[in-house]
């Protein structure tokens, strides 16, 4: 006779949720968005399906509803009106990134707001630092990155999230950050952000594909997971206070290995070619995107990460 049988307690619904280990939640989310110039902007993306580019007037709109969905956060991310050589749009108080972190913040004050640092949106070149030759300057371009930290955190952003993957950013920022009295501003570091295929989508969405070559020179390659554990721990180091993984879908074993061996708070990056794949799929009838939604962010929840930044967001939250 059976005397073990685990299928007694998934019998129903009240009884799965009763032992159920893992539990999604609309606070687990943080919604990118997109901001442009220009006034009554809302233009969806095409490779992104709905998903769209705002201008600040509508960014303030848009995020009104972000928040009464419950969604606690939105990280911004930016089109510039101009390009040069160093991506100085990226710390212009009057680009759409500085212009929308201001008027979200002022319009509700409670949303936390992170401000992504990068470059690659802004450089005329489409890589993420100042160059030598076609080679990323490294230390040349933590310079840059602190001014564009400092301008977002002046601008009102709770949190500084550097994705540019330059070795020292972490300390550098944290370095610029406090000189200027923002001790309170965190630092949630693209820690482990893979050179990754699923990009894609994003890079049409912020016009930041590379002119030449790719950014393997310094995102991290796919193959590597222990790397991803030097990566974090330097970043913990520097003075990060979140870790964040980039991509998540496939790499919830990265999510795992980063879980145990911190106790810091981990954020993943449920990326633009993840959902895209998704949507087409849902589009096409070949799957419940309900289901596949909530299914794929309760599972980066299971493999170890506190908080997801997902295009689902909107959606997840209805459903829940």
């Amino acid at each position: 006779m059976i005397k073990i049988r685990p299928r007694r307690i998934r019998i129903s619904e009240n009884l799965r949720s009763m032992v159920r280990e893992t539990n999604l939640s609309v606070k687990d989310f943080i919604y990118p968005m997109f901001v442009v110039a220009g006034e009554n902007v809302r233009e969806e993306i095409s490779s992104m399906p709905g998903c769209c580019r705002f201008s600040v007037d509508n960014a303030v709109e848009f995020a009104k509803e972000i928040s009464a969905l419950g969604i606690p956060a939105v990280e911004i991310f930016g089109l510039p009106e101009y390009k040069d050589e160093i991506g100085s749009g990226a710390w212009d108080m009057n680009s759409p990134v500085q212009r929308a972190i201001s008027a979200i913040k002022k319009a509700v004050p409670d949303l936390v707001i992170v401000g992504d640092v990068c470059l690659c949106q802004y450089t005329s070149h489409g890589h993420c630092g100042k160059l030598c030759g076609e080679y990323v300057d490294n230390d040349a371009t933590l310079e840059l990155l602190q001014k564009v930290a400092v301008s977002q955190a002046e601008s009102g952003a709770d949190i500084i999230a550097p994705s540019d993957m330059m070795d020292g950013r972490v300390a550098a920022i944290r370095d610029a950050l406090d000189t200027k009295n923002f001790v309170n501003v965190s630092i949630m570091s693209y820690a482990v952000k893979y050179a990754s295929g699923f990009y894609g989508p994003f890079r049409d969405a912020a016009h930041g594909a590379p002119k030449f070559g790719d950014r393997k020179q310094y995102q991290m390659d796919f193959a590597n997971s222990r790397e991803a554990l030097k990566e974090a721990e330097l970043d913990i180091s520097e003075g990060a206070d979140i870790l964040m993984i980039k991509p998540a879908l496939a790499y919830g074993d990265i999510v795992s290995k980063v879980r145990a061996a911190t106790n810091y708070p981990i954020a993943v990056y449920n990326v633009s070619g993840e959902y895209a794949m998704v949507k087409a799929a849902a589009q096409n009838g070949w799957i419940d995107e309900k289901k596949v939604v909530i299914e794929s962010l309760t599972c980066m929840k299971r493999a170890g990460a506190d908080m997801i930044i997902t295009y689902h967001a909107l959606d997840a939250a209805n459903w829940l």
